[in-house]
């Protein structure tokens, strides 16, 4: 069963816990977060000048949006300030700088009635992002931009959160994706080739958790939860913030979400950092959690 906390003060600790069992924390705006949502918001404006960008898709060739997308979605990803207000986000909820380490903030998009679903605004199938080499004790983080409907959202498949499918993790490598994959996601635009895990079986996609939070809103579930992409029928794109972050003592101690079914090879700890200097996540704990894996991926 998923519990879905409002607001809620527990500490750290315990909300990590509960996170680690499937449950599903919601906050509404903070100072830090409006702030991050403002800052987005300026760069888009931006980069879409007198256009709306919630319906810019609609008077623009589709080559064209896709070509924006890949200028403003790394300026808004590397820039120090997009950093700097995630870091205050976090620690207005209380997650402890010196132990949180976090990946970099992501400027997501939905595009409506398929517009653009591959590659630089790729809609998500199904997954975990454990399938994709994340490490069970990641905490991830989703915020809207602008206002949001539950026909643009993206949906959580909590029964499965404890209840395995056989998918294509074992055919993912994370440092393969990396150097290949990744840096060719703007080029997909009207499909996309990349190989990415995905269920090997059919699901019941029912129950799903939808959750609409105003601009700002913060909703933090387990990377292990089954999520996918909402299939945008609401007639407007959907922008979006997304992180991930761990706790170093979690990650030494192992404690996390229960791995019911990945498989790949790697892990994506290196792409974490201490929320007070980021500095990077220690090197020996990364080879680590690449060995463990390489030794699950053999006892198959």
């Amino acid at each position: 069963m998923t519990t879905i906390f409002s607001n809620s003060g527990v500490d750290d600790e315990t909300r990590r816990g509960l996170i680690y069992r499937g449950d599903v924390f919601v906050h509404s705006p903070t100072g830090a977060s409006l702030e991050l949502v403002a800052f987005a918001k300026e760069l888009i404006a931006d980069a879409f000048g007198r256009r709306d960008p919630e319906t810019a898709q609609f008077d623009m060739a589709v080559e064209d949006f896709a070509a924006l997308l890949a200028e403003l979605k790394p300026r808004f990803i590397h820039h120090p300030r997009s950093k700097a207000l995630l870091v205050q986000v976090m620690e207005e909820l209380g997650f402890p700088p010196e132990q949180t380490y976090f990946d970099v903030p992501r400027l997501r998009t939905s595009t409506s009635n398929h517009y653009l679903n591959s590659g630089i605004s790729y809609a998500y199938h199904a997954h975990r992002d454990c399938w994709y080499a994340a490490p069970f004790n990641q905490i991830n983080w989703w915020l809207p931009i602008f206002e949001v409907v539950p026909e643009n959202v993206f949906a959580l498949h909590p029964r499965y959160f404890d209840q395995p499918l056989r998918n294509g993790s074992g055919a993912y490598e994370y440092g393969e994706w990396q150097r290949v994959s990744r840096p060719a996601a703007a080029q997909h635009i009207y499909s996309d080739t990349r190989q990415q895990p995905r269920p090997e079986e059919d699901f019941d996609p029912d129950p799903e958790l939808r959750i609409v939070t105003e601009p700002g809103g913060m909703m933090i579930f387990s990377g292990a939860h089954l999520h996918s992409t909402v299939n945008n029928t609401s007639g407007r794109t959907r922008f979006s913030i997304d992180f991930r972050c761990v706790n170093i003592e979690d990650v030494r101690a192992r404690r996390g979400a229960p791995n019911v079914d990945a498989a790949c090879l790697g892990t994506t700890l290196r792409d974490f950092m201490r929320c007070t200097d980021q500095e990077p996540m220690p090197e020996e704990l990364a080879r680590e959690y690449e060995a463990e894996a390489e030794a699950l991926a053999k006892a198959g």
